[in-house]
């Protein structure tokens, strides 16, 4: 299969991904507490709560395609199951029925536990095929980035034109707009599932074949280093769901910019493109971990010129665009690593784990995004934050604190974790004992 294609094919799945993941981080609290109409400690506790099952149905997944056996692989096959339910419960989350206030919370909970779980069918295979994509190290490297890419262009939409689309679509009716532009972004997510499952193939077996196994063998297969990335993802989308969550309010009430909104959204999202565009040669001229502690400076530089460039656009503008470095930067070598995490599983443990991997990935991203909406909803009642109001000076100061401060803190914890990263120093010694043990009778394969 031609190289160019099958970037793009694994690529836009992450595009439709993120046409309603993005969403998700970056307005859903918001459509929830002004649109939706219910509290922002009730909608924090509903993200929590609900991430925290549907991290669990994660868990399943993983285990379901570590099982999957067909003519078109153990993942594939997932992006044509899960790519109508995905646009049928995008549309169902963002409806709002004329019901009281616990039957709007009952309707919430349900629909978006059944969004998550659609997400999941989808994003944990797109987690797990690109170590059978391909066994080249730097092929690899550009698959994800394209697929960092494609996810940054999902995004940079999302930012950009969902508020101008509902806005459009609504006529003054926030509720129409939401529902109107969602179930396009739904329709236009399915699409996209169908186009990856066209376009990519698995050619590259693993080198232990899938068989009957128990969730307690399964689970010995992990090593110390899938917990470093697990731990990373954990970190990485705290920082993703705060900063796009709280953007929109610092930029409305602190700094009483909402005209900036929409170029805030695009502009700060798509200053990550040469990042993305960066790294397969960064990954190549330096060891991943390296590129992960340049990322984490990076953002934290690009948040502090944010913060005392409060009055000045220059410096805003600067702070954004490097913000979108780092940003991009941790996003893109965070997923680089993980056919390095699954391939470490078969060097050191003989198993072939790839869905429980990504499974766990899933537990812990989730996990994150549900503790760091619930975190902000915290925060902003601490502060006394009021919907469509001017907020006191208490209210300003949390809002500060939730957009500058929590990120910041949230990069050194990443630049702890990434510390104990030791697979860049094994990953030609892994590549070459993998080779062998495929041509090899899986009975003469043993334990390292």
């Amino acid at each position: 299969m031609n190289k160019f294609k099958k970037r793009i094919g694994y690529g836009v799945g992450d595009l439709g991904c993120n046409l309603v993941f993005s969403t998700m981080a970056s307005y859903l609290m918001f459509f929830y507490t002004d649109v939706f109409g219910i509290t922002a400690t009730a909608a924090g506790t509903l993200m929590l709560v609900t991430k925290i099952i549907d991290a669990l149905t994660d868990t399943g997944m993983g285990v379901l395609v570590d099982r999957t056996k067909t003519k078109w692989g153990q993942g594939r096959p997932y992006f044509l199951i899960g790519a109508i339910p995905f646009a049928a419960f995008t549309v169902l989350t963002f409806i709002v029925p004329d019901f009281n206030m616990t039957g709007k919370i009952i309707w919430a909970y349900v629909t978006y536990c059944l969004l998550c779980t659609a997400y999941t069918v989808v994003n944990i295979p797109l987690n797990t095929i690109v170590p059978r994509l391909t066994s080249d190290l730097h092929e690899r490297n550009w698959l994800v980035s394209t697929r960092m890419i494609c996810a940054l262009i999902g995004t940079a939409l999302v930012m950009s034109i969902t508020m101008p689309l509902v806005n459009f679509f609504g006529q003054g009716d926030t509720q129409k707009g939401f529902l109107i532009t969602m179930s396009v972004y739904g329709i236009a997510a399915m699409l996209l599932f169908v186009f990856t499952f066209m376009n990519t193939k698995e050619v590259i077996p693993p080198s232990v074949q899938p068989g009957k196994s128990s969730l307690k063998q399964d689970l010995k297969g992990l090593t110390d280093q899938a917990f470093i990335f697990f731990i990373l993802n954990f970190l990485y989308f705290a920082l993703f769901v705060i900063r796009n969550t709280t953007v929109i309010y610092y930029f409305t009430y602190n700094l009483g910019r909402t005209d900036w909104l929409t170029f805030v959204g695009l502009f700060g999202i798509l200053a990550g493109l040469p990042m993305l565009l960066l790294l397969p040669w960064l990954q190549k001229k330096m060891p991943k971990k390296n590129v992960l502690f340049l990322s984490t400076a990076i953002y934290i530089v690009g948040d502090l010129l944010i913060y005392f460039g409060k009055t000045s656009p220059v410096l805003l503008i600067a702070g954004l665009t490097i913000t979108g470095l780092g940003i991009y930067g941790i996003f893109g070598t965070t997923f680089a690593i993980q056919p390095d995490v699954i391939d470490y599983s078969e060097y050191k443990k003989n198993k072939s784990i790839s869905g429980m991997i990504a499974a766990f990935q899933g537990f812990f991203v989730k996990g994150s995004m549900g503790l760091a909406s619930a975190f902000i909803g915290v925060l902003l009642s601490m502060g006394g934050y009021v919907p469509n109001a001017t907020q006191t000076e208490t209210a300003l100061q949390f809002i500060e604190i939730s957009f500058i401060w929590t990120p910041l803190a949230i990069c050194l914890l990443i630049g702890i974790a990434t510390w104990f990263y030791k697979l860049d120093d094994k990953r030609a010694e892994m590549s070459i004992e993998l080779e062998r043990r495929r041509t090899l009778p899986k009975q003469n394969v043993v334990n390292l």
